[in-house]
């Protein structure tokens, strides 16, 4: 008696078998130099429809949520590269040397490398689209919450285990986080003008300042507290502008009045070797003084307008 073929396949127990979907290996991110040209064809054509319509005041909102929408998904592939590497460290605690235990290592590492690979291809996409909202908005872009890192490069094949990846990860990680270079912290409140014309002297004292300070810090890291709706934002545009890297230490507001004097603490850990001061509140006050405590240099533009006390006080006395 001939048997049926599935009587034949459940003779053979192969119930422990499953069948799972086969990625590709991790691809290269779309060309850096198409992507700049999609977007600056899309975002020309979509902003040239604003003007003079309703949605005319909603442009420097849309343009945000533009860039936020290729953001939000770079922290997503952020967090499935977070997820494998916790599977990662399992593994290698557990690890027991089968070939079983090494397939699922095998495989945990390339989900990573893929991506990590998705992931910066997705900071492309989301710096192009700053650069893009620097030039129409005439601000630095900066996320509601979290921060805006940059990932220089992805993996190389060189990974060929789980603790080589995990290191390559975590140097990874330290890097976006603290670029190379010699540290500048800015400081300045949240101001207001008498006129439009102030408020532009202002920048550009500003702007002037920062660019005196490049001059001597070739390799300067702009560290600012990332205020958007204060002096910092315009320190940030201009580090946007001059290709300055920039860290932004918020305030964490689980600490309450204590936050800002954190802050200071966090920032003059660094060993900055400028502070660059114009007006503010009292914890900047504080900042000032413990900076020259610790002999850090302090250019000081804490007078009207964004420039010196002194020469503030020089010219009042002359104008008197």
């Amino acid at each position: 008696m001939h048997t049926s073929l599935a009587a034949q396949l459940a003779q053979l127990e192969l119930g422990h078998l499953k069948i799972e979907r086969v990625d590709a290996g991790p691809s290269e991110p779309p060309d850096p130099d198409a992507v700049t040209q999609t977007l600056a064809a899309i975002w020309s054509d979509l902003f040239a429809l604003f003007p003079e319509t309703a949605l005319e005041d909603d442009a420097e909102e849309l343009a945000w949520g533009i860039v936020n929408l290729f953001h939000r998904a770079a922290v997503k592939r952020g967090a499935q590269i977070d997820r494998a590497t916790d599977e990662i460290r399992c593994l290698i605690a557990s690890a027991d040397g089968s070939e079983i235990h090494t397939s699922e290592l095998e495989k945990q590492i390339e989900r990573a490398r893929r991506a990590e690979v998705a992931m910066l291809g997705l900071e492309g996409f989301r710096e192009t689209a700053a650069a893009l909202y620097l030039h129409e908005i005439g601000s630095s872009w900066r996320p509601a919450g979290g921060s805006r890192l940059n990932h220089s490069r992805a993996l190389t094949s060189a990974v060929v285990d789980g603790r080589d990846y995990l290191r390559a990860r975590s140097e990874a990680r330290r890097s976006a986080a603290m670029p190379q270079g010699t540290p500048v912290l800015f400081a300045g409140g949240r101001l207001s003008f008498a006129t439009g014309g102030d408020a532009k002297t202002f920048a550009d004292n500003l702007w002037e300042t920062l660019d005196k300070v490049r001059e001597r810090v070739a390799d300067m890291v702009l560290v600012h507290g990332g205020d958007g709706k204060g002096v910092d934002r315009l320190a940030a545009a201009w580090a946007e502008r001059r290709k300055v890297a920039q860290i932004a230490f918020r305030l964490d507001s689980r600490l309450g009045q204590r936050a800002g004097f954190r802050r200071n603490e966090q920032m003059l850990a660094l060993k900055p070797r400028y502070l660059v001061a114009f007006a503010g509140n009292g914890v900047l006050e504080r900042l000032v003084i413990q900076a020259k405590e610790q002999g850090i240099c302090v250019v000081d533009r804490r007078g009207p307008l964004g420039v010196h006390p002194k020469q503030a006080a020089r010219l009042a006395a002359m104008a008197a």
